[in-house]
């Protein structure tokens, strides 16, 4: 049962012209809100992401590019994550399906920037358990903290307990390893958001099983 549902999420999240567009309308780069400036970098990789973050008004316009337009709670929702954590050093855009009959499985593939590395392309993989039935597709959007190096990206995050979002049909939830800090943003998947708990992997290639 769990590989069919898995091979069924593969087809979902796999090369698509659409995948493609949403890509494309992230803009490069976008009007910075006015703030205090990023601290300057010593030269040192750590130091170059820590002060090449987005602007709020960077990461508007990419969930403008992401979701078709930003809604309000898509909004609230990012000033609510500044708020908690302020300037994010990457994002990814993407998309993802997930199907649950108690364990759940989640698969995405998306595209993530970074001001220091640049663009490349990420997959990933989610289980989880508990009292959840359904499925849901959606396009997400997901703010990254403390990313020294994308390569650390590749690794298991848990899911943070209690630190969740659900406003106007748009959720957040954090995912946490060590410093590094990711928080998914999904439109119109709100429904599922507390019903499970598991974690988030990150992987360089699709893969069928989630572990």
């Amino acid at each position: 049962m769990l590989i069919r549902i898995a091979a069924a999420l593969l087809a979902f999240v796999a090369p698509s012209a659409l995948f493609a567009q949403e890509a494309a309308a992230v803009p490069a780069q976008a009007p910075a809100a006015p703030s205090t400036p990023a601290p300057k970098s010593d030269g040192s990789l750590k130091a170059d992401a820590q002060a090449a973050v987005f602007e709020m008004g960077e990461i508007t316009a990419a969930a403008d590019g992401a979701f078709g337009e930003a809604t309000e709670g898509v909004a609230m929702v990012i000033e609510k994550i500044f708020a908690d954590l302020g300037k994010p050093n990457a994002y990814i855009v993407g998309r993802e399906g997930s199907g649950a009959l108690i364990v759940g499985l989640r698969y995405g593939r998306g595209k993530l920037f970074s001001k220091v590395e640049g663009e490349r392309e990420v997959f990933w993989t989610g289980p989880s358990v508990g009292p959840d039935v359904g499925g849901d597709a959606s396009r997400t959007f997901t703010l990254i903290y403390n990313l020294h190096d994308t390569d650390e990206l590749f690794q298991r995050f848990a899911a943070v307990e209690g630190k969740a979002y659900l406003i106007g049909g748009v959720s957040a939830n954090y995912h946490q390893r060590g410093d590094i800090v990711l928080v998914p943003i999904r439109l119109g998947a709100g429904w599922r958001l507390g019903a499970n708990v598991g974690y988030l992997k990150y992987t360089r290639e699709g893969r069928v099983i989630p572990f």
